[in-house]
Protein backbone atom coordinates (compact mmCIF):
# COMPACT_ATOMS: atom_id res chain seq x y z
CA UNK A 1 0.00 0.00 0.00
CA UNK A 2 0.85 3.72 -0.94
CA UNK A 3 -0.32 6.33 0.76
CA UNK A 4 -0.74 9.88 -1.34
CA UNK A 5 -1.21 13.45 -0.10
CA UNK A 6 -3.53 14.57 -2.71
CA UNK A 7 -7.03 13.33 -3.97
CA UNK A 8 -7.65 10.49 -6.07
CA UNK A 9 -6.99 11.43 -9.70
CA UNK A 10 -10.03 13.21 -11.07
CA UNK A 11 -12.02 11.70 -14.20
CA UNK A 12 -14.08 14.23 -16.77
CA UNK A 13 -17.17 13.40 -15.78
CA UNK A 14 -19.25 11.49 -13.54
CA UNK A 15 -22.12 10.05 -14.06
CA UNK A 16 -25.89 9.77 -12.43
CA UNK A 17 -25.54 7.17 -9.48
CA UNK A 18 -27.56 5.83 -6.40
CA UNK A 19 -27.17 3.22 -4.07
CA UNK A 20 -29.39 1.91 -1.15
CA UNK A 21 -28.28 -0.45 1.68
CA UNK A 22 -27.31 -0.87 5.07
CA UNK A 23 -24.16 0.83 6.84
CA UNK A 24 -22.46 0.50 9.64
CA UNK A 25 -19.48 2.24 12.27
CA UNK A 26 -17.48 1.87 14.70
CA UNK A 27 -15.17 4.84 16.34
CA UNK A 28 -13.19 5.01 19.42
CA UNK A 29 -15.61 7.52 20.95
CA UNK A 30 -18.25 7.61 24.10
CA UNK A 31 -21.83 6.16 22.39
CA UNK A 32 -23.59 8.84 20.72
CA UNK A 33 -20.37 9.84 19.46
CA UNK A 34 -20.07 13.49 19.41
CA UNK A 35 -18.93 14.09 15.99
CA UNK A 36 -22.38 13.46 14.43
CA UNK A 37 -23.23 16.75 16.68
CA UNK A 38 -19.81 18.76 15.27
CA UNK A 39 -18.47 18.10 18.84
CA UNK A 40 -15.31 17.41 19.67
CA UNK A 41 -14.65 13.79 19.52
CA UNK A 42 -14.65 11.91 23.40
CA UNK A 43 -10.96 11.22 23.56
CA UNK A 44 -9.21 14.09 21.47
CA UNK A 45 -8.44 12.17 18.13
CA UNK A 46 -11.54 10.57 16.14
CA UNK A 47 -10.78 7.00 14.37
CA UNK A 48 -13.36 4.34 13.33
CA UNK A 49 -14.40 2.76 10.47
CA UNK A 50 -17.90 2.79 8.22
CA UNK A 51 -19.20 -0.29 6.53
CA UNK A 52 -21.60 -0.22 3.59
CA UNK A 53 -23.61 -3.08 2.15
CA UNK A 54 -25.40 -2.13 -1.47
CA UNK A 55 -28.40 -3.74 -2.30
CA UNK A 56 -29.74 -1.74 -4.33
CA UNK A 57 -27.70 0.56 -7.06
CA UNK A 58 -25.99 1.59 -9.91
CA UNK A 59 -22.88 3.98 -11.45
CA UNK A 60 -23.99 4.83 -14.36
CA UNK A 61 -23.97 1.56 -16.39
CA UNK A 62 -22.58 -0.30 -13.66
CA UNK A 63 -24.58 -2.57 -11.39
CA UNK A 64 -23.55 -2.41 -7.81
CA UNK A 65 -25.49 -4.15 -6.18
CA UNK A 66 -24.30 -6.99 -3.90
CA UNK A 67 -20.86 -4.74 -3.60
CA UNK A 68 -19.22 -4.13 -0.02
CA UNK A 69 -16.86 -1.86 1.05
CA UNK A 70 -15.25 0.07 4.03
CA UNK A 71 -14.04 3.60 4.37
CA UNK A 72 -11.35 4.23 7.83
CA UNK A 73 -10.69 7.53 8.60
CA UNK A 74 -8.58 9.16 11.32
CA UNK A 75 -8.42 12.66 12.64
CA UNK A 76 -6.18 14.05 14.65
CA UNK A 77 -9.31 16.47 16.32
CA UNK A 78 -12.88 16.96 15.31
CA UNK A 79 -13.65 15.37 12.28
CA UNK A 80 -15.29 18.73 10.74
CA UNK A 81 -12.04 20.26 10.77
CA UNK A 82 -10.25 17.91 8.73
CA UNK A 83 -6.83 16.81 8.32
CA UNK A 84 -8.03 13.12 7.98
CA UNK A 85 -6.43 10.19 6.59
CA UNK A 86 -8.64 7.71 5.23
CA UNK A 87 -8.23 4.25 3.85
CA UNK A 88 -11.00 1.93 1.20
CA UNK A 89 -11.11 -1.57 1.88
CA UNK A 90 -13.51 -2.52 -1.72
CA UNK A 91 -15.25 -6.20 -2.16
CA UNK A 92 -12.52 -8.74 -3.72
CA UNK A 93 -15.73 -9.88 -5.25
CA UNK A 94 -16.24 -6.73 -6.95
CA UNK A 95 -15.84 -6.47 -10.94
CA UNK A 96 -13.25 -4.02 -12.20
CA UNK A 97 -15.79 -1.66 -13.25
CA UNK A 98 -17.67 -1.67 -9.68
CA UNK A 99 -14.55 -1.67 -7.96
CA UNK A 100 -13.39 1.26 -9.81
CA UNK A 101 -17.28 3.29 -9.32
CA UNK A 102 -16.67 2.83 -5.83
CA UNK A 103 -12.80 3.94 -5.73
CA UNK A 104 -14.25 7.24 -7.67
CA UNK A 105 -16.87 8.04 -5.39
CA UNK A 106 -14.62 7.40 -2.22
CA UNK A 107 -11.65 9.52 -3.25
CA UNK A 108 -12.45 12.00 -6.43
CA UNK A 109 -14.80 14.56 -4.80
CA UNK A 110 -17.20 16.47 -6.71
CA UNK A 111 -20.02 13.13 -6.52
CA UNK A 112 -22.43 14.37 -4.45
CA UNK A 113 -22.50 13.47 0.02
CA UNK A 114 -21.96 11.85 2.18
CA UNK A 115 -18.82 11.14 -0.51
CA UNK A 116 -18.01 14.44 -0.76
CA UNK A 117 -17.99 15.41 2.73
CA UNK A 118 -15.17 12.08 3.24
CA UNK A 119 -12.92 13.45 0.21
CA UNK A 120 -13.26 17.17 1.30
CA UNK A 121 -12.08 16.41 5.05
CA UNK A 122 -9.49 14.27 3.92
CA UNK A 123 -5.54 14.84 3.38
CA UNK A 124 -4.04 11.64 2.92
CA UNK A 125 -5.33 8.82 0.81
CA UNK A 126 -4.35 5.53 1.63
CA UNK A 127 -4.78 3.48 -1.81
CA UNK A 128 -7.77 1.67 -2.19
CA UNK A 129 -7.24 -2.39 -1.38
CA UNK A 130 -9.73 -5.67 -1.69
CA UNK A 131 -10.25 -8.03 0.45
CA UNK A 132 -13.33 -10.57 0.69
CA UNK A 133 -15.64 -8.77 2.68
CA UNK A 134 -18.72 -10.25 4.68
CA UNK A 135 -21.20 -8.08 5.74
CA UNK A 136 -24.44 -9.43 7.20
CA UNK A 137 -26.83 -7.47 8.90
CA UNK A 138 -31.20 -7.25 8.63
CA UNK A 139 -29.79 -3.09 9.48
CA UNK A 140 -29.80 -3.61 12.98
CA UNK A 141 -27.64 -3.41 15.97
CA UNK A 142 -28.57 -7.04 17.45
CA UNK A 143 -28.11 -9.40 14.20
CA UNK A 144 -24.91 -6.93 12.73
CA UNK A 145 -21.66 -8.44 11.88
CA UNK A 146 -18.89 -7.50 9.20
CA UNK A 147 -15.94 -8.83 8.21
CA UNK A 148 -13.43 -8.70 5.83
CA UNK A 149 -10.80 -11.74 4.63
CA UNK A 150 -12.01 -13.16 7.90
CA UNK A 151 -11.80 -10.35 10.59
CA UNK A 152 -7.84 -10.50 9.20
CA UNK A 153 -8.36 -6.54 8.09
CA UNK A 154 -10.89 -5.84 9.59
CA UNK A 155 -14.46 -7.33 12.16
CA UNK A 156 -17.43 -5.35 13.50
CA UNK A 157 -19.45 -7.56 15.71
CA UNK A 158 -22.68 -5.30 17.14
CA UNK A 159 -24.47 -5.37 20.16
CA UNK A 160 -26.81 -3.20 22.33
CA UNK A 161 -25.68 -0.94 25.13
CA UNK A 162 -25.92 -2.13 28.41
CA UNK A 163 -27.56 -0.27 30.83
CA UNK A 164 -24.73 0.87 33.44
CA UNK A 165 -27.29 0.33 35.91
CA UNK A 166 -28.81 -3.00 35.25
CA UNK A 167 -26.67 -3.97 32.61
CA UNK A 168 -30.09 -5.05 30.71
CA UNK A 169 -29.62 -3.95 26.90
CA UNK A 170 -30.76 -0.79 25.68
CA UNK A 171 -32.66 -0.16 22.41
CA UNK A 172 -31.28 3.33 21.65
CA UNK A 173 -31.75 5.55 18.01
CA UNK A 174 -30.76 8.69 16.87
CA UNK A 175 -32.90 10.71 14.49
CA UNK A 176 -31.49 13.17 12.85
CA UNK A 177 -32.87 15.08 9.89
CA UNK A 178 -29.71 16.61 8.51
CA UNK A 179 -27.62 13.48 9.36
CA UNK A 180 -24.40 13.07 7.17
CA UNK A 181 -24.83 9.42 6.59
CA UNK A 182 -28.02 8.36 8.12
CA UNK A 183 -30.94 9.95 9.09
CA UNK A 184 -31.74 7.21 11.09
CA UNK A 185 -29.15 5.12 12.87
CA UNK A 186 -29.53 2.71 15.91
CA UNK A 187 -27.03 3.25 18.87
CA UNK A 188 -25.08 0.08 20.01
CA UNK A 189 -21.80 -1.08 21.39
CA UNK A 190 -18.89 -3.02 19.68
CA UNK A 191 -18.19 -6.79 20.87
CA UNK A 192 -15.46 -6.96 18.35
CA UNK A 193 -14.09 -3.85 16.21
CA UNK A 194 -10.87 -4.29 14.91
CA UNK A 195 -8.90 -2.73 11.70
CA UNK A 196 -5.70 -3.65 10.18
CA UNK A 197 -4.99 -2.19 7.03
CA UNK A 198 -1.09 -1.96 6.83
CA UNK A 199 0.21 0.52 9.29
CA UNK A 200 -3.32 0.90 10.63
CA UNK A 201 -3.87 -0.75 13.59
CA UNK A 202 -7.40 0.23 15.37
CA UNK A 203 -9.30 -1.72 18.37
CA UNK A 204 -12.40 0.26 19.66
CA UNK A 205 -14.01 -3.04 20.59
CA UNK A 206 -16.24 -1.94 23.46
CA UNK A 207 -17.03 1.71 22.04
CA UNK A 208 -19.46 3.78 19.64
CA UNK A 209 -21.38 1.76 17.06
CA UNK A 210 -24.27 2.02 14.90
CA UNK A 211 -26.23 0.62 12.24
CA UNK A 212 -28.64 1.70 9.58
CA UNK A 213 -30.55 2.42 6.01
CA UNK A 214 -28.81 4.66 4.11
CA UNK A 215 -29.91 6.10 0.29
CA UNK A 216 -27.66 7.82 -1.48
CA UNK A 217 -27.53 9.48 -4.92
CA UNK A 218 -25.75 11.79 -6.93
CA UNK A 219 -23.89 14.25 -8.45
Amino acid sequence: MRASSTKGAPVSEVPVWHMKGVITADCNCAWGCPCNFDAPPTYGECLGTYAFRIDEGAYGEVDLAGVAFLWYGYAPGPMHEGNMTGAVVIDAKATDPQFAAIDALTTRGDVGMPFDGFVGLTTTFVEAVRADIEFVSDGTVPHTTVRADGGEVYELVTMRVPNPVTGEEEELYLDKPTGFTSLRSELGTSRVARTNIGEIQVDNAGRYAEVALFSYAGP
